[in-house]
């Protein structure tokens, strides 16, 4: 079976989630790999058959989506003609995480297409969702990857569609200690803002940067570039993570139960209903870097970790069972079944008219 697994590059939760299911998907299929956008700071440890513009959405440098910049880094047209392109018919089976090329080019095509990804749970009617109101938000998150079969991943099952977080090896075989600083990760803000903000608080802060190309130091904050063996020795040693309102990150935190703190990120329906997700697990969160949050943080630095969890390792069952059941149930049923009908195609309006 030849079987397309393409990957949602903005961001590195994505990547890092590809790590482990790539090459549990090498033992049992003919598998290649596609990634789009290319936000990713993180290298892969496996092939990359296919690298595509796909649609990304760019932050700022002060925590929240930069939309001008979005929209002057978009390429529109290159995505429709990745779209029409792709030889997506050498494939019996998609499985894409939140990747827009694959999921329109199977739709486009009648190719069997699955979406494995954190969105497909998000978007679950029982997973928490923010109060704040996010129209955008909510129908980038249902129309961006149109697939009919979903499976999701969150920071609990809320359904039986959703399963808890793929944890790396890396982070499932490390031995955690707690040597007292605080891992950062927040690409969504510059190193100047940081550092004047995290400088106010007398502990040792590790920040791993995207601006920063050399590791340095002011006071009592550390910067670093960003390096997965670096990152990895700080985040598995340190007392507690500040970072984005993510998925993969807060997930592995959790795991290895550290105080952990989340900052949405400001325009993104996502990261908020990840945050109030997390909260339930006593993860804390504020708003954005600012100093009315200095007796939320300073509470946060004297409390203990979050609530323990248990997020068994069931990455590969999973996979085994998605196989399975496509091979018993759809190999020799027409294609159109696993995907979007005409119907609902056409009630897409913003990309209706492009194909």
């Amino acid at each position: 079976m030849k079987v397309l697994y393409a990957i949602q590059g903005t961001g590195n939760g994505h990547l890092s989630r590809a790590e482990e299911i790539v090459p549990i998907l090498n033992k049992y299929v003919d598998t290649t790999v596609l990634v789009s956008g290319n936000q990713s700071q993180i290298q892969s440890n496996f092939e990359i058959n296919y690298k595509k513009t796909g649609l990304t959405f760019l932050s700022g440098k002060t925590g929240k989506i930069d939309l001008l910049r979005t929209v002057l880094k978009s390429h529109p047209i290159d995505f429709i003609n990745e779209i029409r392109q792709f030889p997506i018919s050498n494939f019996d089976l998609v499985i894409t995480d939140f990747e827009p090329v694959s999921a329109w080019s199977a739709l486009m095509h009648g190719v069997p297409c699955i979406e494995m990804s954190h969105q497909a749970a998000v978007i679950n009617s029982k997973a928490p969702k923010s109060k704040i109101e996010n129209r955008i938000g909510k129908y980038i998150l249902n129309h961006y990857c149109p697939t009919k079969e979903k499976i999701g991943f969150h920071f609990e099952s809320y359904d039986n569609t959703i399963f808890t977080p793929v944890i790396r090896s890396s982070i499932r075989e490390s031995e955690p200690k707690k040597m007292g600083h605080y891992t950062v990760y927040l690409p969504a803000y510059h190193d100047d803002i940081l550092l004047q903000f995290l400088k106010q608080f007398p502990v040792k802060w590790e920040v791993f940067s995207k601006y920063s190309k050399n590791k340095w130091q002011e006071d009592n904050v550390h910067f670093f570039p960003i390096d997965n063996t670096c990152f990895n020795k700080s985040f598995t040693n340190s007392t507690g993570v500040l970072c984005g309102a993510g998925f993969e990150l807060p997930a592995e935190a959790l795991f290895l139960e550290k105080k952990i703190m989340v900052i949405p990120l400001k325009g993104q329906y996502e990261q908020h209903c990840n945050a109030i997700a997390a909260q339930n697990l006593g993860v804390s969160m504020i708003e954005n870097l600012d100093l009315i949050n200095y007796r939320t943080i300073n509470l946060w630095l004297n409390q203990g970790p979050c609530n323990k969890v248990t997020y068994l390792d069931q990455t590969d069952s999973i996979i085994q069972n998605i196989l399975t059941e496509f091979e018993q149930n759809y190999v020799k049923s027409k294609r159109e079944t696993f995907n979007l009908d005409k119907t609902t195609f056409e009630k897409l309006s913003v990309l209706k008219y492009l194909f």
